[in-house]
């Protein structure tokens, strides 16, 4: 895992952060206590996987985000919030040419790629 050196009391404009970047980037913005929050600017589809360790959390800013489970898919528009248990398979991947997200996490995540037939 990275390591944080976002200071104590810092205003994070997510406008900003989302304008920095038109390809695919996953980048954290901050800790909150054991978790992390992230940015996630996709362009393409991420591969199926799953966390044995943390639930995941995700919520739409910019774009929409279609989040595939096994079973359905999720899309999610801005201002939606979406939590996946942990040890769900699970891929996410734009709608459109981008979106943007931010997800909540354990700093500790594990994630383990798998293939879906």
């Amino acid at each position: 895992m990275e390591k944080m050196n976002i200071p104590a009391l810092t205003v994070v404009d997510l406008h900003l952060q989302a304008k920095e970047s038109n390809s695919y980037t996953n980048f954290p913005l901050n800790l909150v206590n054991d978790h992390v929050v992230r940015m996630s600017i996709m362009t393409e589809p991420f591969y199926w996987h799953f966390h044995p360790n943390s639930d995941e959390s995700f919520l739409v800013v910019e774009g929409s985000l279609c989040i595939d489970l096994e079973t359905h898919t999720v899309e999610l528009f801005p201002g939606q919030l979406f939590t996946i248990p942990e040890n769900t398979r699970h891929r996410t991947r734009p709608k459109g040419e981008r979106s943007v997200n931010l997800t909540f996490e354990s700093q500790n995540m594990e994630t383990i790629k798998i293939k879906i037939t």
